[in-house]
């Protein structure tokens, strides 16, 4: 039997062992009267918000598929969307109880808390939302742990093997996000006991996707071919226009109510993206680019990776300028990382990795009350600290786990594969589009 049959054995019987536990696991028995302390508003918002989070991993999909070429659409959307799947199980087993189970000393949580979702049922749990079923929080806590790994493929996109994908995937969820979720978000970790502030996930989501991201770049190197037009434009606005719609409920849906908080978030995400878009096209006319409509969509995103973690912490004049320097730091890291030897396929460190450092710095700045404006430099401190922790754990972790991956299998398709695409190589599908020869 051939090693890629073996491999999928391997993992097909994995699939049917998560069946079993599933099965004879004590579970929770879902209770449907137990709604002592619910707040019915607050629960509908968060149903709400748990499913335009989920919309935006859709919405990575067509993102990052409209910037590939036609011969590797398919094969960078399916990056993404497979995260769906493979997240929501992990999550469900051991994930969710990594990151949220009884705490060990601020780093981890205990994965026995909430194995396979065992006491996470109906009822409101008071450490993390008062008011909601502790499932929903579980549920959309799950959105985030879906989207952090998709956001890398763009890194190495156009040369990486999917089942190599897929193992970096579950091991990156399992090893570098659910510890940083824990770190970040728990009442007992230890960045959240030194006051470091992250609303949304750009610590948690965007800065761990990016130097996941360029450890990705650096260990797959260059692809053979780097110079192409980018196979669908209205993909990429499309995606754009559906991660925007998404982001609504990935920030203020961090309010976890529907009250005024929820309010100021989703405000404050709406004007920091205007804003940074708005910014990325004036600032390429200013440097002799043309405005494209990539760059239009490229600097919407950036403000909206910007404004996550400070969402709910700044005004609306402090979350335009928020978007405004974001739009042109990760301009100009995208300019002068095309200018080293570092092939990041679709610019997800200048994007991600500093529009996210961007943001956490400008919210240690301008927080409510603790920020640098308001006299005192201790968050913000912390927050250059945090910066400095989560990404060399990050960076340094990903490069072990691409190297074990590695050890696994091969982590590049070869180059005729390269050649010919990975929508053909790796999925034995194609888009049937002839690419123009103008």
């Amino acid at each position: 039997m051939s090693k890629p049959k073996t491999r999928y054995i391997i993992i097909f019987g994995l699939i049917v062992l998560l069946q079993i536990v599933s099965l004879f696991s004590s579970g929770t028995s879902f209770d449907t009267s137990a709604t002592e302390g619910i707040d019915k508003s607050d629960t509908a918002w968060m149903i709400v918000a748990t499913a335009f989070v989920l919309f935006m991993t859709p919405g990575l999909s067509f993102f990052y598929g409209g910037m590939v070429s036609y011969k590797n659409v398919i094969s960078t959307m399916l990056q993404s969307f497979i995260a769906l799947g493979v997240i929501s199980l992990l999550w469900y087993l051991v994930g969710f109880s990594l990151a949220f189970g009884e705490s060990y000393h601020g780093l981890i949580g205990n994965p026995l808390t909430f194995f396979s979702f065992n006491n996470v049922g109906l009822a409101p749990n008071a450490d993390f939302s008062a008011t909601i079923p502790f499932l929903i929080f579980a549920l959309f806590q799950l959105k985030f742990a879906i989207i952090t790994p998709a956001l890398i493929t763009g890194s190495f996109a156009e040369r990486v093997k999917f089942t190599s994908y897929l193992i970096f995937m579950c091991l990156f969820s399992l090893f570098i996000y659910t510890p940083l979720a824990h770190w970040t978000w728990h009442p007992e970790g230890f960045l959240r006991q030194w006051g470091v502030l992250d609303f949304a996930g750009g610590t948690v989501v965007h800065m761990s996707a990016g130097f996941a991201a360029l450890a990705g770049a650096y260990v797959l190197g260059k692809r053979e071919t780097k110079n192409h037009q980018p196979a669908n434009i209205p993909f990429i606005i499309l995606g754009t226009g559906m991660l925007w719609f998404g982001w609504f409920g990935f920030n203020a849906g961090s309010a976890l109510a529907a009250d005024g908080l929820a309010v100021q978030a989703f405000a404050t995400t709406n004007m920091a993206s205007a804003s940074a878009m708005i910014t990325w096209v004036m600032f390429d006319a200013l440097v002799g680019r043309r405005i494209s409509a990539m760059g239009a969509c490229i600097g919407a995103v950036v403000g909206l990776v910007a404004i996550t973690p400070a969402a709910g912490f700044v005004t609306l004049g402090q979350s335009v300028f928020i978007g405004f320097v974001a739009a042109i730091v990760s301009n100009l890291a995208v300019y002068y990382k095309q200018r080293t030897s570092l092939d990041d396929t679709l610019d997800v460190f200048p994007c991600h990795g500093v529009g996210g450092i961007v943001g956490m710095l400008l919210t240690g700045v301008f927080a409510a009350d603790v920020g640098l404006i308001h006299g005192d430099p201790t968050t913000f401190l912390y927050h250059l600290l945090a910066m400095v922790i989560v990404g060399a754990f990050t960076f340094f972790g990903s490069l072990l786990i691409f190297k074990i991956t590695s050890s696994i299998t091969k982590l590049r398709v070869t180059r005729e594969e390269e050649s010919i695409g990975l929508d053909i190589s790796q999925h034995a599908e194609t888009l049937n589009v002839v690419p123009s020869s103008n």
